[in-house]
Order: C-alpha cells, then sequence, then structure tokens
C-alpha cells in the first residue's frame, strides 16, 4: 500500500464518488471538486443499467453507416452536429479508425470483464450501502424481424465470450413480463445485467463518504491547472486553489478542456442524451429493457419508471430538443403499446452529457508525462455501469500498483502515442 497521501478528484459524479470510496479505503486524505451541487450531473439522470452484456464499444463496424442514415432525420435517437474546429475532425477520423471488427475483437473481452467486475462491487456496496441494486436482467427487444436477426448476432457473440443470453419468442418475452403488454418480433434477454435508481445510489454513497471524512467541495469551477515539471502543484477556481500530492481528473465531457493547459490532448466529444420520469404509470415493468431500433431505455426505478435515449454531438450544449424528444415519445408505445405520448407530456426532461471518446473506451491511467496526474472519464454511457471498478482501478494506479485490469487499452495517451509513432 502507498504511503498516505493528499488527493483532490475533480468531479463528483459516479466515476469521482467511486474514485474517492477507494482512495479512502486506503487512507488517503480525499477532497472531491465539484462545480454543481452533487448529484446534479450525468450520473444522475441515467439510465441507472449496469450492463455486462455492453461488450460492443460505440465504434463498431456499421455504426457510420447507421450514423448517416439519422443524421438528418430530426426525430432520430443520432446526430452529429459537424464544427470546423480541429478537434471535432480530430475525433472523427479517429472514430472511423477505430470503427472495424478487430477493434470490436480486442475490447470486447475487456468490455465484459470491466462491467462484470463492476456488477461486483454494485453487490458488495448494497452489503453496507442503502440503495435499490436489481439483479433482474435486461431484455434487448426488437421490433423488426431484422432487428431480431442482428440482436441474436449479438447474443451469439456474447455466448461466445462465455456470458449466459437468451433469445426469445415474443411469447417467451411475454411470459418473463406478464404485467405488460409487449410489442415485439422477439427480444434476447441477460440474466447477469442490473439495474438501480441512480440518485439514490450516488445520495447513498455520498453521505457514507462524508462518514468516513472525504472533504467536499461544491460550486467549485475549475479554471487552470498549475504546474512544475513532471508534477501537477494544484488546481485553481475563481477563489480557491486546490494543492495535493496527487490528481483525479474525473469530471466527465468537461475532462478534455481541462488538461489542455498541461497541453494534453484526450480526444473527447460530449453526446447528450434525455431522460424523464413516469411516477405514476398504470403498469409497471419489472425488467429493464431497451428498445433496439429506437435506443431508447426503460428502468423500473423507486420513484417510477426512467425513459432515457438519444445521443447528440453537439458540443456543450445541454438545451433540450424537443424534436429529438419526440422521437422517444413515438418509438415507446411501439413496443409497450399501453404507454402513449399522452402520458409523457407533464414529465420534467433531464438532459446530460456524455463523455465520448472515439473508440469508444474510457480514458484510466497516468496521463501524459506527469506523475502525479490520473484520468478517469470517456466512459459514454457506461459511466455508472463502470464507476465501481474505474474507481478501484484509479487507487491501484495511485498506489503504484499492478492494476487487475490491463490498462493498456484504455491509456490516456493512446490516440496521442499512435499520432507521435505514424510520424515517427
Amino acid at each position: 500500500m502507498s504511503s498516505q497521501k493528499k488527493i483532490v478528484i475533480v468531479g463528483g459524479g459516479i466515476v469521482g464518488l467511486c474514485s474517492a470510496y477507494f482512495l479512502q479505503l486506503q487512507g488517503h486524505e480525499v477532497h472531491v471538486v465539484e462545480k454543481n451541487d452533487f448529484g446534479n450531473g450525468c450520473s444522475s439522470g441515467n439510465a441507472g443499467m449496469v450492463v455486462p452484456s455492453h461488450f460492443i464499444p460505440l465504434a463498431a463496424p456499421g455504426t457510420m453507416k447507421l450514423a448517416m442514415k439519422w443524421m438528418f432525420n430530426p426525430e432520430s435517437p443520432f446526430t452529429v452536429k459537424p464544427r470546423l474546429d480541429r478537434e471535432f475532425w480530430d475525433w472523427s477520423w479517429q472514430f472511423y479508425r477505430s470503427a472495424t471488427a478487430k477493434h470490436v475483437k480486442q475490447s470486447g473481452p475487456l468490455l465484459m470483464e470491466l462491467n462484470t467486475k463492476s456488477r461486483a462491487l454494485y453487490q458488495e456496496f448494497s452489503s453496507f450501502l442503502p440503495f435499490d441494486f436489481q439483479q433482474k436482467g435486461l431484455f434487448m427487444l426488437c421490433k423488426t424481424d431484422q432487428g431480431f436477426k442482428e440482436e441474436q448476432e449479438v447474443a451469439h457473440q456474447a455466448q461466445t465470450l462465455g456470458m449466459e443470453a437468451r433469445v426469445l419468442s415474443r411469447e417467451e418475452a411475454q411470459r418473463m413480463e406478464p404485467g405488460v403488454e409487449l410489442d415485439i418480433a422477439g427480444a434476447v434477454y441477460f440474466p447477469l445485467d442490473a439495474h438501480l435508481t441512480p440518485p439514490t445510489f450516488l445520495k447513498s454513497l455520498y453521505q457514507h463518504l462524508k462518514n468516513q471524512g472525504v472533504v467536499f467541495h461544491q460550486q467549485q469551477t475549475i479554471t487552470g491547472i498549475q504546474y512544475n515539471k513532471r508534477q501537477v502543484t494544484s488546481l485553481v477556481s475563481a477563489d480557491q486553489h486546490f494543492e495535493a500530492d496527487e490528481f483525479i481528473i474525473a469530471s466527465g465531457a468537461w475532462s478534455s478542456a481541462l488538461v489542455k493547459d498541461l497541453q494534453a490532448h484526450i480526444p473527447m466529444l460530449a453526446g447528450k442524451g434525455y431522460s424523464f420520469m413516469l411516477k405514476t404509470p398504470s403498469v409497471t415493468p419489472s425488467i429493464c429493457a431497451i428498445m433496439t431500433e429506437a435506443r431508447v431505455t426503460l428502468t423500473p426505478m423507486q420513484q417510477g419508471i426512467r425513459f432515457a435515449g438519444t445521443m447528440e454531438m453537439v458540443g456543450l450544449d445541454q438545451r433540450i430538443n424537443q424534436r429529438r424528444l419526440q422521437g422517444i415519445y413515438k418509438a415507446i408505445p411501439q413496443y409497450y403499446p399501453q404507454f402513449g405520448a399522452q402520458h409523457f407530456s407533464s414529465a420534467p426532461v433531464w438532459s446530460g452529457l456524455r463523455p465520448c471518446s472515439p473508440d469508444g473506451l474510457p480514458y484510466v491511467g497516468r496521463l501524459g508525462h506527469y506523475d502525479n496526474l490520473t484520468v478517469a472519464t470517456g466512459h459514454a454511457m457506461m459511466g455508472l455501469s463502470l464507476g465501481p471498478i474505474t474507481g478501484k482501478l484509479i487507487s491501484q494506479v495511485v498506489a503504484d500498483e499492478t492494476p487487475e485490469v490491463d490498462l493498456t487499452l484504455l491509456h490516456p495517451d493512446r490516440f496521442y502515442r499512435k499520432r507521435k509513432s505514424a510520424y515517427a
């Protein structure tokens, strides 16, 4: 174990809090700096799914074609707003290069391992934290025969990797969810997946960390990083300097801009998503689900049913696009006919920005040539699912231990190193 250090974590979402948890277990003095109030970031409004089934990264064959198909449909679940800046085109080029079968083959086992370990850590958390960890699996609901065929291929890949996946007819899926009508061609069921209510977990973990002596600084936006040679010396906000022995950047979609003071480059685009809660549903499914063709999720939670969807690559813009929202409203009754758009009209809508790397893998590890700066970001739609294992890995990196998972594919400098070698 490393000697006790003072550690400052930037970001109070799921990744930052889980990092704080494992670091305080090692006896460190931990401070968490958050630009908003705790519990109001991207982690709080997401779909709440823990998904070992999600072993295919965002950058995969066919994604580019699908993106082009959806780009000009104002109600589609995906859109990209092209920009003239180099950051956007650099990200797009790296995404294009990563969207290969070889990349999926390399990264699939890693993503499955990370999500499976994270699920086990959630089980551990549930033994001492009060939150609703529901181990009921995940439905991948398919409306069309083509969609069902494609999802069966994913199920086969999962089985090849050693994961249980069950291909279900419409009738078989309906028997597993007798309390709600399903209008589908078929489904794939992943029994190892789970779900929870994100705000409940975040609040519970936050309170636990406070009780353990972790210090929280909210409403503090970091505007600069000071360093001396290979050492970061402090982080600067409008009215404070945060000095420490170690620094962790876990500020989601804002992480890339934050490290520019260090002449460091983490390719990242923000992917905006929406969610809303149906608090008094007439029927309540018991199993969380993804409506595959529509890319909309359904998660039973303590306060009702949460629906979530869309991926808008439009920069750091959290404004709500009503046309995209209408796309979600229209999609849900196609799979769950007992729900109609009229049920959602009065539900408050949340929007959040997911930090997306070009290859669909998170950034976890030391950044650049700095000896005391570690990055934990870029989890895209899997921030909540991967939060616990990311926090544990960060604590192992800080302690100079060999991480329990090989971090080579997650290295924060991986795109820079490729570029450098290409021009050598």
